[in-house]
């Protein structure tokens, strides 16, 4: 297209086709601020993956980067003695997977028993922490509370304390002769062998009420099975020393959780609660439409805590029979450790982690799908 150079009242101007509309006089101000803008925003950017390459370079080196070698290592039977990337272990693909969730045998029964244990573990201790943590932080958030500091500190103190400690303690109270059935005994109560006993309490419940024989399942439950557990096992609930887990987790926990909910109600503006008291609201329509509410980010904040945290409980278990009396205590963490460092088998070890973690993703998930903001949706104006 020819460019035409006209001159008018001496100022020269360069135009286009007869019909293309001049440039504004601001226009090219105006582009070289947005081009000066976007430079400093593309500086900007550099200077910050500058200040943060450190710390991506720490994760990736020690956590994305032994994340991805476990994933090659559960593809393959490595007994640890060689070296898992130079060949000389046997690459068995899905092997390890297919032995734990499909194939018949004791492996899949072992790792069944072991989600069960853990799914009853975590449907107990995390509503109880989470509630006991909230109870105790609207005790100890009342302002005309006397000795509100100590009583904080007495709540977070078991939550401090080493849980090797903790576990330790616990096995000497719930002894068969221990402090807890000397106490039970007082009542007229004969309490159990705490840490000996494998017995599922929903099934002692119903075998008291006649509704099934605990020793000689009949029916849907005994002939139907899931992974290799019947019916009847895997609704027979925790086992009584899977009872003392729940109790020793929720005890030490929930201080923790404590301490969270009460940054949380600290936070909440006191004009909102002095406005609902002006409109008559009672104490219990004041936490369920005014505090709870208001808690909602955290309460989801403080569940994925515990689901994540009971998912991989170990420590415990180690210490306090490590799957005994029955392997009615055994968890997939510590069935993890034992397939690996007990039986020499990391590909397994490895299997069993990663089937975790994804559980834990897709449980926070149903989580978070669960607790998110329902807003009301507004339909278009036609």
């Amino acid at each position: 297209m020819p460019i035409r150079t006209t001159r008018v009242r001496g100022v020269s101007r360069t135009t286009g086709s007869p019909g293309a509309p001049d440039s504004a006089p601001g226009e090219a101000g105006t582009t070289a601020k947005a081009r000066t803008r976007r430079a400093g925003l593309r500086g900007e950017g550099t200077w910050g993956w500058l200040f943060v390459s450190p710390m991506v370079l720490v994760l990736g080196l020690f956590m994305v980067l032994p994340i991805l070698m476990a994933l090659w290592v559960s593809l393959l039977h490595w007994d640890g003695q060689s070296n898992p990337f130079s060949g000389q272990a046997d690459f068995v693909g899905l092997d390890n997977y297919r032995s734990l969730l499909t194939q018949d045998g004791l492996d899949r029964t072992l790792f069944a028993t072991s989600l069960r244990n853990n799914l009853y573990y975590v449907l107990l201790t995390v509503p109880l922490q989470t509630l006991l943590a909230l109870v105790l932080a609207l005790i100890v958030n009342q302002r005309l509370l006397r000795g509100r500091g100590a009583l904080r500190t007495t709540f977070y103190f078991p939550s401090v304390t080493s849980s090797i400690a903790v576990s330790t303690v616990f096995l000497f109270l719930f002894q068969g002769s221990g402090a807890v059935n000397s106490l039970l005994s007082w009542i007229g109560i004969k309490g159990p062998n705490w840490f000996a006993d494998p017995r599922g309490v929903l099934s002692l419940v119903l075998g008291g009420l006649g509704a099934v024989d605990p020793q000689r399942p009949t029916g849907m439950l005994a002939d139907h099975s899931t992974l290799g557990l019947s019916w009847f096992e895997w609704l027979s609930g925790p086992s009584v020393a899977m009872c003392t887990l729940i109790l020793l987790a929720v005890w030490t926990t929930s201080g923790t959780f404590m301490l969270i909910f009460l940054a949380a109600l600290q936070n909440i503006p006191r004009e909102l609660e002095e406005s609902a008291a002006m409109e008559g609201v009672n104490r219990r329509q004041m936490l369920w439409h005014v505090t709870l509410p208001a808690l909602r980010p955290v309460l989801f904040l403080v569940l994925t805590l515990g689901l994540i945290s009971t998912w991989q409980v170990f420590d415990q278990v180690y210490v306090m029979g490590q799957g005994a009396p029955g392997n009615t205590t055994l968890t997939p963490a510590f069935l993890s450790y034992s397939a690996g460092f007990d039986n020499a088998d990391f590909g397994q070890g490895s299997a069993i982690a990663f089937i975790l973690l994804a559980l834990i993703l897709v449980l926070t998930a149903f989580q978070r799908w669960v607790l998110r903001e329902r807003g009301v949706r507004t339909g278009r104006n036609r």
